[in-house]
């Protein structure tokens, strides 16, 4: 069996831009341009997560494709709240939960806040097969203070949630990290609220 050393064919330093030159060549001629996919991109001011995705104009497509067939709402009077969501969630389903965050205040004194989050169940989604929800925290413009100043937590990450819109009394927001789980459906959420269907009223 020959030595691997044998094999190998030296080339002399003075072949190898020629052999760079030739290898620009091939490559533009083969096929020159290429993409690449990227991670998982926020979008802009609300830490949303959404796809990267190979052409920029695919998710004005695919969010063009989700809302073809035309809107519902989901309209809560009691926080002053609506929601804007495609057809294909007619049947939806809503459960009210509640989240709990707690801190340091200035002093020192140990802080707990309480509220509701209202869940946006899509109406394909079992235990059996979840898919992703729309989670939606409700805060009184004072503990929405108290969050921005860091005082209070509502996650283990020590995230702060996402504001999607306020009125004169409270605030809405997503709660950090709501997607991930990777349910099925997760990236037409995205796309949903991308869409800017969250208003106060």
């Amino acid at each position: 069996m020959p030595n691997i050393h044998l094999l190998v064919t030296r080339i002399p330093a003075r072949h190898l831009g020629s052999l760079a030159a030739l290898g620009l060549l091939l490559s533009a001629v083969v096929g020159g341009t290429r993409v690449q996919a990227g991670p998982a991109k926020s979008s802009a001011g609300r830490g949303v997560a959404v796809s990267a995705t190979q052409n920029p104009n695919s998710k004005e497509e695919a969010k063009r494709k989700l809302w073809a067939a035309g809107s519902i709402f989901y309209k809560n009077e009691e926080y002053g709240l609506q929601v804007e969501l495609p057809k294909s969630w007619k049947g939806y389903k809503i459960t009210i939960s509640q989240w709990c965050g707690g801190g340091t205040g200035p002093n020192g004194e140990q802080l707990y806040e309480l509220g509701p989050k209202i869940v946006i169940r899509h109406p394909k989604s079992t235990e059996e097969n979840p898919r992703q929800d729309i989670p939606i925290m409700v805060f009184t413009l004072a503990q929405w203070e108290k969050i921005e100043q860091e005082e209070i937590s509502v996650s283990a990450a020590n995230m702060r949630p996402a504001e999607l819109d306020r009125n004169c009394r409270y605030v809405f927001a997503l709660p950090p990290r709501y997607n991930y789980g990777f349910f099925e459906g997760y990236e037409e959420v995205a796309l949903i609220i991308d869409s800017d269907v969250v208003k106060a009223f």
